[in-house]
């Protein structure tokens, strides 16, 4: 049986609570003082991210902005052959963490292709990240594990 409909499931319900994240964060922590929650564990905090994760390389955002076009495209075409569960919720996710950044990078300020990422939560020591980036994290940490596994894209188990 198709996954395709986890795959887009996943990855639908990732954008919806990325976009909806960085929005309420545009509003309610962009502009403010940082708020330190669940004992100062979490800290929202407006960050404009032109570069990857941990603003590595933040003059490359148009090769960032065509990574995540790449990605979306490549998701996109192999979505249909995909057969196992556990490869639709990673490629979904990995979809929704990209599709999410991509949003910003052509959407927001400066301009198209070049705007900054809203990242805006940081845990303990870490660097500030937003949903999208946990999504492609988990995405690919999914993938791994089918790939460990020997769980093929297609379905079934083997190497192909």
């Amino acid at each position: 049986m198709r996954r395709t409909y986890v795959l887009w499931a996943t990855a639908a319900a990732g954008l919806a609570v990325d976009q909806s994240t960085k929005a309420l964060a545009a509003v309610f922590v962009e502009g403010h003082e940082a708020r330190r929650v669940l004992g100062g564990a979490v800290t929202f905090t407006a960050f404009r991210n032109s570069g990857a994760a941990g603003s590595f390389a933040p003059d490359a955002t148009l090769v960032f902005t065509f990574l995540a076009i790449a990605t979306v495209v490549f998701i996109t075409r192999v979505a249909p052959s995909v057969r196992s569960t556990g490869w639709a919720v990673g490629l979904g996710l990995v979809f929704a963490g990209a599709g999410g950044n991509l949003a910003d990078r052509l959407f927001r300020t400066p301009g198209f292709g070049r705007g900054a990422v809203l990242d805006f939560v940081q845990v303990g020591g870490s660097g500030i990240f937003n949903v999208a980036d946990q999504c492609v994290t988990l995405g690919a940490a999914l993938i791994l594990v089918q790939t460990f596994r020997g769980v093929r894209l297609r379905g079934g188990l083997g190497v192909r």
